[in-house]
């Protein structure tokens, strides 16, 4: 995959994404939307405003504040992962394709509030 700078690098999922994944592009090839991974009815590309709109009306459908945004999934992601992996930065550098740690070391603050939980549990 490529990220930003077009620098190549290797991006690691789960067994259960994957299958996701491939249950989605199956039924992509079933429905013939074309060659693009999100395309609208007309089998087009959807564009980064079209997509934004989308994730937008799927927080509304699910109640959710309008507030967030796709790449909050991103940070999410980051937040979840950074946890999971025993709060290891390096990991979380390499999955995010994060050229500096200091832009990685974001997600330790999003666990403040964790932290605070943690410590009036002990």
């Amino acid at each position: 995959m490529e990220g930003k700078g077009n620098k190549l690098r290797i991006v690691y999922f789960s067994e259960v994404f994957k299958k996701e994944c491939l249950f989605y592009l199956r039924w992509k090839r079933e429905k013939s939307t074309g060659p693009y991974l999100f395309a609208n009815q007309k089998g087009k590309q959807l564009t980064k405003r079209a997509l934004q709109k989308s994730f937008k009306k799927c927080l509304e459908l699910a109640g959710l504040e309008n507030h967030y945004s796709i790449h909050c999934l991103r940070h999410t992601y980051g937040s979840h992962f950074y946890k999971a992996s025993g709060h290891n930065f390096r990991l979380v550098q390499e999955q995010l394709g994060h050229s500096s740690i200091r832009t990685t070391q974001v997600y330790a603050s999003l666990m403040d509030e964790e932290i605070k939980e943690a410590l009036e549990e002990l």
